[in-house]
């Protein structure tokens, strides 16, 4: 596996400290991050998914507990946005420039704005996608919204 992609060199650029971590990536999951974490063995609400969003006519960037779902209403009003939808894969593809199970918030082709479920903040780190299926980045919080500029906000339903 390439330990080189787009994600991990935006992490490299930024300055900040981060480890890479692997597992092996089942295509056929459930729920790629639940699967993530339980390979990595780590609790599902420490690694976080990455979804592609369009919130109003902008196309946004939410980072979720992977055992939580996003809250499209409550990401619309954090965007300033009447509504919000999940994007179409194809199109989160196309603007991302990974593939889906290794879209990363870092290193996309664009940047785009970005929102972080506000519980990432309470924990001691956090694990996002390393822009490649069965790679993530573990980080500390403040550093991952640092590199993407992501903003907290309460934008994971409550348990």
């Amino acid at each position: 596996m390439a330990k080189k992609t787009p994600a991990t060199m935006a992490m490299e650029k930024s300055g900040k400290p981060f480890a890479l971590l692997e597992y092996q990536y089942d295509p056929d999951a459930q729920s790629i991050g639940l699967h993530a974490a339980q390979a990595l063995g780590l609790p599902a609400f420490q690694v976080f998914k990455t979804l592609m969003v369009q919130a109003g006519d902008e196309a946004v960037v939410a980072i979720v507990p992977s055992d939580r779902e996003l809250n499209l209403k409550a990401l619309a009003a954090a965007a300033g946005k009447k509504a919000a939808t999940m994007m179409k894969g194809p199109d989160a593809e196309r603007i991302t420039g990974y593939k889906i199970g290794g879209i990363s918030p870092l290193g996309q082709k664009k940047r785009l704005r970005t929102f972080v479920d506000d519980s990432a903040l309470a924990l001691d780190f956090i694990v996002v996608n390393g822009g490649q299926r069965g790679l993530q980045i573990k980080a500390i919080a403040a550093d991952l919204m640092a590199a993407t500029g992501a903003v907290a906000a309460k934008i994971a339903t409550s348990d």
